[in-house]
């Protein structure tokens, strides 16, 4: 049985899951018992499945199991239950297809989930280089945030042992699946390791704007659906002065950011129907 379980929810993901799934095959993993790779093609048009079967050779040549479930309907809450559903491993690993681990991730996750206090984990996040000049500037300010400096935040790569999964039961049909994992442990129950993985931003401004929307919407489904576990919130305070700082150092890349988070809240909107921009 292995020990540890990554669940990859994927939708459309053809051009990404191949090299995704490499920096999994590339992870060092010094222990005994090996792990597990699902992933879990949900609403897939294009070659998803098909691209991640043909990595399974290379992940038994490694002695390592590679399952992939192709669901004809769409929704990332259904694909990680879905992927729940048939894990094996006590530990989890909720992994987005376009994220890049480097190599000593999943090792260090698994150690330090391997507890039977609740615990939840994270890597440390380095965001990808953007395409585009207003994520490049989006990306500079978006970096310094204090939450994203100091916090745990768990964007595209979130994992919790066997005690800490039982905090909930199926994944809810909300937004924001890493938030509402995230709140549902105190701030000492959330462990970031050093270990580094790779996450991009969406491209351009207006998936900026819809990005940010969605975001916005997401953290206002926690409140209204799950008010009790804002009190585990720990987002650190971004106080004027520093935002002041970062505006003097980087004008362009504050006008951004700022214009953004502006735009959203002037304009508001449904947030349903978001695809993600590449």
């Amino acid at each position: 049985m292995p020990v540890l379980s990554v669940l990859i929810p994927a939708s459309n993901e053809e051009a990404l899951i191949g090299q995704c799934l490499e920096k999994v095959l590339q992870s060092a993993w010094p222990h005994a018992v090996p792990f597990e790779t699902i992933v879990i093609s949900n609403g897939s048009r294009d070659r998803t499945a098909e691209t991640a079967l043909e990595m399974r050779p290379r992940f038994a040549e490694k002695g390592l199991v590679l399952q992939v479930l192709d669901r004809k309907e769409g929704g990332k809450l259904g694909a990680l239950n879905a992927g729940d559903h048939v894990a094996r491993a006590p530990i989890r690993i909720y992994l987005d297809a376009d994220v890049e681990v480097s190599e000593g991730l999943i090792s260090q996750i698994y150690t330090a989930l391997d507890t039977p206090q609740a615990r939840y984990a994270s890597g440390t996040l380095i965001l990808a280089t953007p395409k585009t000049w207003a994520t490049r500037a989006y990306a500079r300010i978006y970096a310094q945030v204090p939450f994203m400096k100091h916090g745990v935040p768990g964007a595209g790569v979130f994992a919790v042992n066997a005690a800490g999964r039982m905090r909930w039961g199926t994944f809810p049909n909300i937004i924001s699946d890493d938030t509402f994992v995230r709140l549902s442990f105190l701030p000492e129950e959330r462990i970031a390791v050093p270990a580094t993985y790779t996450w991009p931003l969406v491209e351009g401004w207006s998936n900026l704007v819809r990005v940010r929307r969605r975001q916005n919407a997401g953290v206002d489904e926690i409140r209204e659906y799950y008010p009790e576990l804002l009190r585990n919130d720990d987002k650190p305070d971004f106080p004027i002065r520093e935002k002041m700082k970062l505006a003097l150092h980087d004008p362009l890349g504050f006008a951004v950011y700022s214009g953004v988070a502006l735009v959203v809240r002037l304009t508001g909107g449904n947030a349903n129907g978001w695809t993600r921009g590449r």
